[in-house]
């Protein structure tokens, strides 16, 4: 079985991660390398970064990714500053902020963007988007972040009322982890075909 590294500290983005990669034979392994999460305008240029910092410490083939919440009616805040947003105001304090504008426009898109590096390869991208609303409270006991507030479009539960299988059918993070198995699957296609 093969190893691919998923750098991420957030022990709930790594368990979503391989449930998804259980299909495949791959083995995911949990890498807490921490690297600076630059201030950027879009997700694509904080992985990027990330990669560019990770290459030049581990020579094996990783990923990483990076998410945010954007939120109509706050102009997409959180987006990009989303874990910083939430580290200092938690579901509470967007909540708050969606009150005191008064607004009923709750609409909202969680996305990511995982980066898939080898050596001596250029990085790759896999981008996914799920869009739902806002609910008016925290609802649920699992996930993590914002998922307690996220009620996705042809859902019914926020994420944190769903089990781990039934959030990576909806959620930004399955469809981006869904691209990264198809390039997997992909590759193998093509090198059975050269074979």
């Amino acid at each position: 079985m093969r190893s691919l590294y998923f750098i991420t500290g957030n022990k709930g983005k790594f368990s979503e991660a391989k449930k998804k990669f259980s299909e495949l034979n791959i083995d995911i392994v949990q890498k807490d390398f921490g690297y600076p999460e630059i201030q950027a305008d879009s997700l694509k240029d904080v992985a990027l970064y990330g990669v560019e910092y990770i290459q030049e410490r581990f020579d094996k083939p990783f990923f990483l990714e990076d998410a945010g919440l954007f939120i109509d009616a706050l102009n997409g805040f959180p987006g990009v500053y989303s874990a910083y947003i939430f580290y200092k105001i938690s579901c509470s304090g967007i909540l708050k902020l969606m009150d005191e504008l008064g607004s009923n426009r709750r609409k909202a898109c969680f996305r990511s963007v995982i980066a898939y590096k080898e050596p001596d390869r250029e990085p790759d991208l896999f981008i996914g988007e799920s869009y739902g609303v806002i609910s008016k409270k925290p609802i649920g006991e699992n996930g993590f972040g914002y998922d307690p507030i996220f009620i996705p479009e042809k859902g019914t539960k926020t994420f944190a009322q769903m089990e781990t299988n039934e959030k990576n059918q909806f959620s930004h993070r399955g469809k981006s982890l869904n691209k990264l198995i198809d390039f997997f699957k992909n590759r193998e296609i093509e090198n059975f075909k050269n074979l």
